[in-house]
């Protein structure tokens, strides 16, 4: 009956280790990395009633509902709206009046006439070019928010994944504590298990109870999260995330360093703000020169029933030029100067959020492979050897207990990892202008 009862055990223990390993392989078998044109984490389709849900479906709703890209979107609207407006003349004067002059013979009658400011020639030429690259810098700063919230959706998602993820592990290893906790009390019962056993089981139930709820309340927050990023309610429900893939990255560095230089809409924004600084000193320098009114009036004098006009050239003359012109030379002069540092200030920035996104794209990718390949499938082995030891005695209840979270701890790790690599890869699309093309390689599945 006692070697019934153990090899019973022993057969269930064995059964959930292997459906542990099953899932395990399943889940990175499903880690294939994905290239950067069209991303197949969003490729996948699941049965009708499937609560999965899709990110790009997720993308293009945080693009149509986000108030914050479409604030940025409005913002360049009305910077173009601008263009035209400073290229115009200003509005003409239309003038009316009536005159009497006491002469010889009086002069009276009625006056009716145009006037006209004209600039200088090249201050409205000028003036468009400055409101263009303007318009220009809230292009690209319109096309960075873009980038920069899709990128937040995308480490929000990708947290979320790992977050059910960790669940789905911790409430497999739940099932196993317990099955460990009765296989204690069977053994103790008989007089082959300290009672210790029994209440290492049950503290390390409790604390995997604790670890569901830290989990359950982040998995609400990153809901939260990701709703108010979609203009949802952040109370609203949220369904479960598609298996990630992770993108094996093999454009080298000063391929994606040079790939941000040209296509960053950060960067971008900045060479605008250094354009328009420079257009800015040249309106400055144009101001010194005079601009013109034009007068036209026709004239009725009532005396002699007789019609006449007069036309006037009107010239403003620069004669508080050292505290205006000049101050306006200096002051444009000083925005060139901040936004040609601001420009240098966000290339460091740029190049250095480039270095370290692939730097830590590269670690994940070895420490998935590293976790999948050899930690994990060791670690399995390594519980299943202690389940059957343990039935029969030959190792203690710490040894169990300690390759349970062993592999726990090292599944956890490899959907960390898978998780980090594709948040770095997002940033990385962020700073550089998009979807990586041209320089990734599909990913072998896992085995």
């Amino acid at each position: 009956m006692k070697r019934s009862l153990v090899h019973s055990l022993s057969w269930v223990f064995s059964a959930l280790t292997l459906s542990i390993l099953g899932l395990t392989s399943l889940s990175v078998s499903g880690a294939q990395e994905t290239g950067g044109v069209i991303r197949s984490d969003s490729a996948v389709h699941t049965a009708p009633g499937d609560d999965r849900v899709h990110l790009q479906s997720l993308i293009e709703e945080l693009a149509r509902q986000n108030p914050e890209i479409q604030a940025a979107r409005e913002r360049w609207e009305a910077a173009k709206a601008v263009v035209p407006q400073v290229q115009t003349l200003p509005d003409p004067k239309l003038q009316v009046g009536y005159q009497r002059m006491p002469m010889v013979e009086p002069l009276q009658g009625a006056m009716y006439g145009l006037a006209q400011e004209i600039p200088f020639p090249g201050k409205l030429r000028l003036r468009g070019e400055v409101a263009t690259r303007e318009a220009e810098r809230f292009e690209q700063e319109y096309l960075a928010t873009r980038l920069r919230l899709i990128a937040r959706l995308k480490q929000a998602y990708f947290d979320l994944h790992f977050i059910h993820k960790g669940i789905e592990i911790v409430e497999r290893n739940k099932q196993l504590l317990l099955q460990f906790e009765k296989t204690a009390k069977a053994r103790y019962s008989v007089g082959q298990a300290a009672q210790q056993d029994i209440f290492r089981a049950q503290v390390e139930i409790s604390r995997v109870l604790d670890r569901l709820a830290v989990l359950e309340q982040q998995k609400e927050s990153l809901h939260a999260e990701i709703n108010r990023l979609l203009n949802r309610p952040p109370a609203g429900p949220l369904g479960t995330p598609e298996e990630i893939h992770v993108t094996l990255l093999t454009v080298p560095l000063p391929d994606l360093s040079q790939r941000a230089e040209d296509f960053s809409p950060i960067l971008r924004a900045s060479v605008k703000g250094v354009e328009r600084g420079e257009q800015a000193v040249s309106l400055a320098r144009r101001q010194y020169f005079p601009d013109f009114d034009i007068n036209a009036l026709g004239l009725r004098n009532d005396r002699i029933n007789d019609n006449g006009y007069q036309v006037m050239l009107g010239i403003k003359i620069p004669l508080w030029y050292e505290t205006k012109q000049r101050q306006g030379v200096r002051e444009a002069a000083a925005g060139l100067n901040s936004a040609r540092e601001e420009f240098t200030a966000t290339r460091q920035e740029v190049l250095f959020q480039v270095k370290d996104s692939f730097v830590q794209a590269q670690r994940a990718e070895r420490l998935v492979m590293i976790l999948r390949d050899a930690i994990i499938p060791q670690a399995a082995l390594a519980l299943r050897a202690a389940q059957s030891s343990y039935a029969v005695g030959k190792v203690d209840f710490l040894t169990l207990l300690n390759s349970l979270l062993t592999l726990q701890d090292s599944e956890l790790e490899l959907h960390g990892e898978m998780v980090s690599h594709e948040k770095a890869f997002a940033r990385l699309e962020a700073i550089t202008g998009g979807p990586l093309t041209g320089g990734v390689q599909e990913g072998t599945q896992g085995q």
